[in-house]
């Protein structure tokens, strides 16, 4: 049945006037991007098929047009369009944490990371370098890996932090394997990278770890 078949009520476009984005489903979400389905499949169809494939939000938005080509119903066009929606919702969030204490706006920063480094299939390090107000200076990512790890040279990060006369910073890095829980080493890190930033009074805030959509802060675990 196509979606304008559907009861008034239930069809997302409707949905979403009635009662806002957040009333929908992540399905219901992509369905009004994808404004139309494929034969003998509804748009919500076409969308529940990419979510089962990707996983996630984030798996679809950090799948390569190769495999987006490869859903029935998908191609270069939705592809560009797919990438253009993920950048500006990275970069609202950003705008969001530019503009502020970043410490009064910690839920821009989880969604920012997840948006960022959340789907990689590889083990990334980066850098939030916040002035003495805590507003962001810059982001970067410094580091990349493996899968499993990624060498991280505290130095280089000092050398960074200087360059852009920061304050303080925020550690983050992903977990590909899905899993936000902090191992030793990462603990161990943390420490190391503290110390080194004592040395010239640059105040280290959190250090994030994240996995697709869950990101686990070590400020809150107590960890710093």
């Amino acid at each position: 049945m196509a979606i304008t078949d559907w009861p008034e009520g239930e069809r997302p476009r409707e949905k979403l006037l009635a009662g806002g984005a957040m009333a929908l489903s992540d399905a219901e979400l992509l369905a009004i991007f994808l404004r139309t389905g494929v034969t003998g499949k509804s748009a919500v169809d076409l969308a529940r098929d990419l979510l089962t494939r990707f996983s996630s939000l984030n798996g679809i938005f950090a799948a390569s047009i190769e495999e987006i080509c490869q859903v029935h119903g998908m191609g270069e066009s939705k592809f560009v369009q797919l990438q253009a929606i993920f950048e500006m919702s990275r970069r609202a969030l950003l705008e969001q944490m530019q503009q502020r204490d970043i410490l009064t706006s910690p839920q821009a920063v989880r969604q920012y990371l997840s948006l960022k480094i959340g789907a990689l299939p590889r083990e990334v390090f980066m850098v939030i370098f916040l002035d003495a107000q805590h507003r962001v200076l810059a982001v970067e990512e410094l580091f990349s890996g493996t899968l499993t790890q990624t060498s991280v040279y505290p130095r280089e990060i000092v050398k960074r932090s200087l360059h852009h006369n920061a304050a303080a910073v925020i550690f983050a890095h992903n977990h590909p394997s899905g899993v936000p829980e902090p191992s030793q080493a990462d603990e161990a890190l943390t420490e190391a990278l503290k110390a080194a930033l004592n040395l010239v009074d640059i105040r280290v805030l959190d250090h994030f770890i994240v996995a697709g959509n869950l990101v686990l802060s070590f400020a809150e675990r107590g960890l710093l």
